[in-house]
């Protein structure tokens, strides 16, 4: 496609998953049954993708408990009481906290994108959380043997390895979660807070060569669970100034539940550099309509009269479960929005005259 359209990355687990996943917690099922189970809906997910048509795919996110705290499972220097992300309707999600160091990840990205291998030649996608998301685990009044400065170099080397891995495995898109960005101007308008979030970003992408730059993507949404955001009364002329300093080549901005999509293009045609291609929302996850895909393309349409055609994509506002336990979307639901995305994208190619 000449614009090219892509995924951010989870879809909802089936129901046989997420009960193998419960199971698998309580101890009611072996590691090799979650395995499998696991297996199953990549499998499943991978051949649903393709049949949309999607020229980029991803496996879901099918076996991550959650696109923040992957990285996370199985490590025994965490306590539970950790930051808290407050959303819109109430309902509020828990990050742990950092217990005693050092800091290491006990999984990384690229193992998920070996899984997805296994089931499709198709390029693939791969999400990583960011590194700013995680340096929410470090408590703030500190830990006596583990300064907040090797924290922080540790977790730089994680992240890189985290997403370094991911180009190795083959991934052609790799993607920067950042939906803290956003969350960050609330909780600090000042906007010290974001950027220090975006200092600490660019210096994990600094360690990659112009040629990795290009394969790598930012996510910045106001958060997507249950329904809800935590950051959608923020303002994008807040986030967009600063978020356009990461180093990075592709930026999927969710902009197809803003109430003022025109305002927030300007924004991204000011602020956006040469060299950076921005893939816009133009179906919104949360919503339970299904966008047609004539929808899709006059809202691509739109978009192409404020940022260059050579530098527009299209993408979903968010990924359509990030938490593993969030069942507020059908999955029929999700591809069938995916699936116009990528028609509706087509359709603006054509009467684009691409």
């Amino acid at each position: 496609m000449r614009i090219p359209t892509e995924p951010i990355g989870s879809v909802p687990r089936p129901a046989y998953l997420l009960e193998a996943m419960r199971r698998a917690a309580d101890g009611s099922l072996t590691a090799a049954d979650l395995e499998a189970a696991y297996d199953r809906a990549v499998r499943e997910t991978i051949a649903a993708f393709e049949a949309t048509g999607s020229p980029v795919i991803t496996d879901g996110e099918q076996a991550k408990p959650s696109f923040a705290t992957y990285p996370l499972q199985g490590a025994t220097n965490l306590a539970p009481d950790g930051a808290v992300i407050p959303f819109a309707d109430g309902h509020t999600r828990q990050l742990p906290r950092l217990a005693s160091g050092p800091f290491r990840y006990r999984t990384y990205a690229g193992s998920y994108l070996a899984r997805a291998r296994r089931y499709t030649n198709r390029p693939l996608k791969q999400a990583v959380i960011a590194p700013s998301a995680l340096s929410l685990l470090y408590p703030q009044q500190g830990l006596a043997d583990y300064p907040r400065e090797q924290f922080i170099a540790d977790l730089v080397d994680e992240a890189e390895a985290d997403l370094r891995g991911c180009l190795e495995a083959g991934a052609v898109s790799a993607q920067l979660d950042f939906t803290e960005g956003r969350l960050s101007v609330k909780l600090d308008p000042s906007l010290g807070l974001l950027r220090q979030f975006i200092d600490l970003n660019n210096a994990v992408l600094a360690r990659f060569g112009p040629e990795e730059i290009t394969r790598i993507g930012v996510h910045t949404c106001p958060g997507g669970d249950r329904d809800s955001t935590h950051s959608a009364d923020v303002d994008y002329a807040s986030l967009l100034p600063d978020l356009f300093r990461l180093n990075a080549t592709n930026f999927f901005v969710q902009l197809a539940s803003e109430p003022d999509r025109a305002r927030v293009l300007s924004l991204i045609r000011d602020h956006a550099r040469p060299f950076q291609r921005v893939f816009v929302g133009v179906t919104d996850p949360i919503a339970p309509r299904v966008e047609s895909p004539s929808e899709v393309a006059e809202r691509t349409i739109e978009a192409a009269q404020f940022i260059p055609l050579d530098r527009l994509g299209t993408t979903d506002d968010c990924g359509f479960s990030p938490f593993a336990d969030d069942e507020s979307t059908a999955r029929d639901i999700a591809f069938a929005k995916i699936r116009a995305r990528v028609e509706g994208t087509a359709i603006a190619e054509q009467r684009l005259g691409l």
